[in-house]
């Protein structure tokens, strides 16, 4: 089920895409949620879900969600036939924490050119303005990459958009039901409120680049792309390996967040 020429015209011009039906439904979007419950029990005591980044690499359980035909369809629809995996992460907020996520721009914290990204955000759970759903502000991906400045304590990002260079006025709030997904270019502004409900929010976040961008290895040594769609015909990237354990945690510590949803 690829997009539809009016679903990607709206992408193009907004940067951003979501109302699509869900991808899991059913047993499939029970066996999404177990599976978050059991690769978050791999956890040791000083770590939270948002410090599963890159486990993709370990976990075929976590590949196989990156890899769902629908997802990739919807992908190959805005970059061609021809991409890779290189990013996933949950994005989890606690019921009533008070922590935001600033406005940012993805593509400021990626050395990646040329800028040629899709992130796909999927909710495990519903997701809405109540517990912190993503915002964006339309056709802010048309103004390149803006600066940024220091964040303040209440960020889990270190840095964010100086103020004055866009209206949150003009902000969506992208409401997901359990089970579907969003999708933005990586240089749409964005970001997200605290999460003031009794509920969890949970997402899985991926990261999908067209074949052409290359990632600058001296900023990003650790980068490895996966090819899941077509053919790598510039082997610009390190190529990763398919993981065959189906629930496995990476052997470095957890990472320090840069960026997030």
């Amino acid at each position: 089920m690829k997009l539809t020429e009016e679903q990607i015209g709206f992408y193009l011009e907004n940067g951003y895409l979501t109302g699509l039906p869900p991808v899991f439904t059913g047993d499939k979007l029970t066996e999404l949620q177990q599976g978050y419950k059991r690769i978050t029990g791999l956890l040791q005591e000083d770590e939270n879900p948002s410090d599963i980044m890159q486990w993709h690499r370990t976990s075929r359980w976590l590949y196989d969600v990156a890899v769902e035909p629908q997802l990739l369809d919807y992908v190959e629809s805005l970059l061609g036939p021809n991409f890779y995996l290189w990013g996933s992460e949950f994005i989890v907020k606690a019921p009533h924490s008070p922590k935001i996520v600033p406005w940012h721009q993805d593509a400021y914290y990626w050395p990646l050119s040329p800028h040629h990204t899709v992130t796909v955000w999927i909710a495990l759970w519903d997701v809405d303005e109540e517990n912190g759903a993503m915002q964006v502000i339309p056709k802010s991906h048309k103004a390149g990459i803006i600066k940024h400045r220091l964040a303040g304590d209440d960020s889990v990002l270190s840095f964010e958009l100086e103020q004055g260079r866009f209206s949150t006025e003009d902000a969506v709030t992208l409401s997901i039901p359990a089970g579907g997904c969003s999708l933005h270019d990586d240089a749409i502004v964005h970001g997200s409120t605290g999460n003031g409900s009794d509920r969890w929010r949970v997402g899985y976040i991926l990261r999908y680049s067209a074949t052409e961008v290359r990632c600058d290895l001296e900023r990003n040594p650790a980068f490895l792309s996966y090819l899941v769609r077509g053919v790598d015909e510039f082997r610009h990237n390190p190529q990763g390996v398919v993981p065959v354990e189906p629930f496995g945690r990476p052997p470095f510590s957890k990472r320090i967040r840069q960026t997030s949803e």
